[in-house]
């Protein structure tokens, strides 16, 4: 007996591809059978929507109370009557005179005072004063810087003179250069004051301030055309032999 079917042809060759569309086919039509619905036509009036019988609001019926006004106040009770009678009597009124008893006053002449007005010592530095002090010899020099270098040079020229050298040795001090600082104060009239010294012994300040004080009067420097004060400062340096 012969085969029906070409022995030639491969059945199970396609189905894996059958058997993925009918797969689909079938989760498609699960899926639309459980999302159908039905909706009850008589239900859904699609021609006109009423909202009157939503907008209806019952409104409570309320009474107004209506609050009596105040009792009007009392009136105010009657004035008593005053009868009016006549002053026939006079009254003496009372004068009170004054206990002070009348006092010459005498006049006192008071003599004027005058005050005097005590002018203040202004202090100008030396580097910045406008006149400086002139020094006895320096009165012919032009200017006041060449003023101020003639002053440096007959200053130190003075204490050269008059300082006492030979004091250190007699003090027992060591040999070398000693420098003493000397300060003082050229006044209103030219006179020397506030001689300040500073050096490594009290023996050579002594000496310092005694030499200072013999330096001569000079003319007072001047500020705006007035005499003032002048400070002034100066060191003295010498050597100590063995």
């Amino acid at each position: 007996m012969e085969p029906k079917k070409n022995p030639k042809s491969d059945v199970s060759r396609n189905s894996s591809l059958y058997f993925a569309v009918g797969l689909a086919l079938m989760l498609g039509v699960t899926y639309l059978a459980i999302n159908y619905k039905t909706y009850d036509k008589s239900a859904i009036a699609i021609d006109s929507l009423n909202l009157d019988d939503e907008l209806e609001e019952e409104v409570p019926i309320t009474e107004q109370i209506i609050t009596p006004p105040p009792p009007p106040p009392p009136p105010p009770p009657a004035p008593e009557i005053i009868e009016v009678v006549e002053d026939e009597e006079e009254v003496e009124e009372t004068v009170i005179e004054s206990t002070e008893t009348e006092m010459e006053t005498e006049i006192v002449e008071v003599e004027e005072v005058v005050v005097e007005e005590v002018e203040e010592d202004i202090e100008v530095p030396f580097s910045v004063i406008e006149n400086v002090a002139v020094f006895p010899g320096c009165e012919k020099e032009k200017g006041n810087n060449a003023k101020k270098a003639c002053m440096n040079e007959k200053v130190n020229k003075f204490i050269g003179r008059k300082f006492n050298t030979d004091l250190a040795g007699d003090l027992g001090l060591p040999p070398g250069k000693k420098r003493i600082f000397v300060q003082f104060k050229v006044d209103k009239t030219g006179n020397i004051t506030n001689i300040v010294a500073r050096g490594p012994h009290p023996g050579l300040e002594k000496e310092a301030k005694r030499v200072i004080s013999q330096l001569p009067k000079m003319q007072p420097g001047k500020q705006r055309g007035k005499a003032v004060v002048m400070p002034f400062s100066i060191p003295i340096v010498f050597q100590v032999q063995d």
